[in-house]
């Protein structure tokens, strides 16, 4: 019996230990490395349907993405591909011009602007023994260094896990061990299947975690159902916290830098309008935006799905801002928001040089609004459009208070906006406009506090 709880005991320190060894790798991104040391070389497949244009610029989003994540692009390698090979991507050849061009630029990583499988990275890796990164595996990384706060942290590393999880044979070091005889290869295989286990547990917990905090936001969101909500949506550095900051005066993060923003960022709206307006500025899009960030970020998107009105902020300065617009309303048609109402906001006008845009924008977008975040110009515009959207929508009603119940003014001023008060001789006449499920939740609280008043009076 001794010996068998001494090996009991043995296995347990051992299942404890190789839980350790891999939580700590979690923790501390195997990727980061001296910030602005590390050097790419950037690799584009272009296939029949599309453009050269269409790849220069897919590369260049590609170059400003290394960019965010500390990494310096050295070099840039193309091709045209009927099909994608299954082995290499690229397939064999291109695989060892590849690996000569990133020795010759001196480039520690090759960073590809496409998905790839967990064989193709591998096989890619031993030919051209370099860290290989696919563009889902770079924008991860870019939102593990953004996140700021615990929700969105647990978000990008359940993302990072879901991603990493079929690819634990050549993440980690220790793994190698598989290499070798028989007994080792076995071994080996035994080993993987114990770091998926711990992996998932760990992403089970984290979900766990996210749970308790999504039921804390929707708390939020509930204490919220008497306000309007306006959520700001669209490509990455369209502008849209530098727009929020200009609209509400919150001191939010401004960056010009891809995905700044990861959580929403919820303010008051200054206005005389009832029920008031809250502005959600929302993490931004991108192009082949990564399922596994989709579906951790539920909880923060939620924000979007709840709201009343969408602002599509495009960034008109961009030469590809049609595509983003494209991107954008894709996105938002995958999240099931297609008919909710939307304002095209085209921002950062100050930056635009050419009147030509201005002209196609009043010939594609005749109800589009054109702003600038940094300057202030057209924000007054745009508030008046927010304001008549949800004024379309509402109803005038009017009550009479005896003078001794004008305390229930308040609670009116609360959900509705006061248009006149007449005083008369018996009492006060309020007129004031809201949306008709409010001005019947007002009539249904005025009645209860006016026979809460005239039961007091019998007493």
């Amino acid at each position: 019996m001794r010996v068998g709880r001494r090996r009991e005991s043995s296995e347990g320190s051992h299942w404890t230990q190789e839980r350790r060894k891999i939580e700590t790798t979690l923790r501390n991104r195997d990727t980061v490395r001296k910030e602005g040391s590390e050097k790419a070389l950037l690799v584009g497949v272009r296939p029949p349907t599309q453009g050269v244009d269409e790849l220069t610029e897919a590369l260049d989003e590609l170059s400003r993405l290394a960019q965010t994540a500390q990494i310096t692009p050295v070099g840039r390698i193309t091709q045209r591909r009927e099909t994608i090979d299954a082995t290499f991507f690229v397939g064999e050849g291109k695989a060892r011009e590849i690996a000569r061009q990133a020795k010759r630029v001196g480039a520690e990583t090759v960073i590809f602007d496409d998905d790839l499988s967990p064989a193709q990275a591998r096989n890619l890796e031993r030919i051209i023994e370099r860290r290989i990164l696919d563009r889902t595996e770079l924008i991860l990384e870019i939102f593990a260094r953004n996140a700021r706060t615990k929700e969105a942290a647990i978000q990008v590393e359940i993302a990072r896990l879901s991603y990493l999880l079929p690819r634990l044979a050549r993440r980690w070091s220790h793994l190698h061990r598989q290499r070798g005889g028989i007994g080792l290869r076995e071994a080996g295989e035994s080993q993987i299947e114990l770091d998926r286990r711990i992996v998932r547990e760990r992403i089970q917990k984290l979900e766990r975690e996210l749970a308790l905090i999504r039921s804390r936001r929707e708390t939020r969101r509930k204490r919220r159902r008497n306000c309007f909500t306006v959520a700001l949506v669209g490509y990455t550095n369209a502008g849209k916290s530098t727009l929020l900051r200009a609209m509400t005066g919150s001191k939010v993060v401004v960056a010009d830098r891809l995905f700044a923003t990861l959580d929403a960022k919820v303010s008051l709206l200054p206005n005389e309008l009832r029920p008031p307006v809250l502005l959600i500025d929302t993490v931004g899009f991108i192009k082949k935006l990564p399922p596994h960030l989709v579906a951790s970020f539920k909880s923060t998107l939620e924000e979007v799905a709840e709201a009343d009105l969408l602002l599509h902020v495009v960034d008109l300065s961009h030469p590809a801002f049609a595509q983003q617009i494209a991107t954008t309303d894709r996105i938002l048609s995958d999240l099931g928001l297609e008919e909710t109402p939307r304002l095209h906001v085209f921002n950062k006008i100050d930056r635009v040089t050419d009147p030509a845009r201005f002209n196609l924008l009043r010939r594609h977008f005749p109800d589009g609004i054109c702003v600038s975040g940094e300057t202030g110009e057209g924000i007054e515009t745009l508030e008046r459009q927010i304001f008549t959207f949800f004024e379309r929508g509402m109803v005038d009603r009017s009550l009479r208070l005896r003078y001794d119940e004008q305390g229930f003014v308040r609670e009116i001023r609360e959900m509705a906006r006061i248009l006149e008060e007449a005083f008369e001789e018996e009492g006060v006449r309020v007129r004031y406009r809201t949306t008709a499920a409010l001005a019947d939740r007002i009539e249904r609280r005025f009645h209860e506090f006016h026979a809460t008043r005239s039961m007091v009076g019998t007493l």
